[in-house]
């Protein structure tokens, strides 16, 4: 009874990571087929990849300005975002007060409002900066929002509950200041819940359509889900080279996933405790 108890129990995990990784699959092997192929269902590796490739890269939507695009915008979101949110995090938990705990709980609360609607607010602040570099139909429209969030400054809070109170207290006595006190003794020490928070917030700036799709207004700012998105809006859309891109965009999220993966899961323990 025990060993039919096991067998089943690795035969439900093994169709359910099937089921996850088939979509992936059929993606690179889409890739090396024609879209005829790819609508008839498929599942050989055909010999379209590099005209798929040439076609990608040739597109008027320019494939490699939207790559850029969205590397600045994920990247920047990430370093800052890491940053502030780290010592918003710190702050509310190493400065307690009844006030900051109010403060912080607004924060929270706003985590339950939907950024749809929060978007014709937005628009309107960004327009009235325009044309300035931070106005609507820039980079840096796509930025500020996203350069410190309440889900970040939550995961940092709960992690520093753990962080040991007294080395902040010996560091006082040695005559450290604050910010020195955060640097060089807190950030080395939180590896950890740094590396999962820059996955989740780098796979989310990477992968944000909604905001720039209402932001970014001229073909040459478009970011990666944005090109992807209009491949597919296309009279006879060319899925092949639809597959190509995707997995050229799923590429970085995936190389940074897997370099940091065992830090994410710590660091996600970590701030659950």
């Amino acid at each position: 009874m025990k060993k039919l108890g096991t067998f089943f129990k690795y035969f439900i995990l093994i169709v359910a990571s099937f089921i996850s990784v088939f979509p992936f699959i059929w993606m690179i092997l889409g890739m090396t087929n024609k879209t005829v192929d790819i609508t008839a269902g498929k599942l050989m590796i055909g010999s379209e990849l590099i005209t798929n490739f040439q076609n990608l890269f040739a597109n008027n939507l320019d494939f490699k300005r939207a790559l850029l695009n969205s590397a600045v915008i994920a990247v920047i979101i990430t370093v800052f975002s890491l940053l502030l949110s780290s010592m918003a995090g710190y702050g509310f938990e190493i400065y307690r007060s009844k006030k900051k705990d109010r403060i912080f709980n607004f924060l929270l609360l706003s985590m339950m409002v939907p950024f749809s609607a929060m978007m014709i607010p937005l628009y309107t602040m960004f327009s009235k900066l325009s044309p300035s570099p931070f106005g609507i139909n820039t980079l840096f429209s796509v930025i500020i929002p996203s350069v410190c969030t309440a889900f970040n400054i939550f995961l940092f809070k709960q992690n520093i509950k753990s962080f040991p109170k007294s080395l902040v207290e010996a560091a006082r006595i040695d005559g450290l200041g604050e910010l020195a006190i955060f640097f060089k003794i807190y950030m080395p020490t939180a590896k950890n819940i740094y590396a999962a928070a820059a996955i989740i917030t780098f796979m989310g700036s990477w992968n944000n359509y909604l905001w720039p799709l209402v932001a970014l207004q001229s073909p040459e700012k478009r970011t990666i889900p944005l090109v992807l998105s209009a491949m597919g809006a296309s009279y006879t859309p060319d899925y092949g080279m639809m597959m190509t891109g995707i997995v050229i965009a799923t590429l970085p999220i995936a190389a940074v996933f897997f370099v940091l993966q065992k830090q994410f899961v710590q660091g996600m323990l970590g701030s659950v405790k």
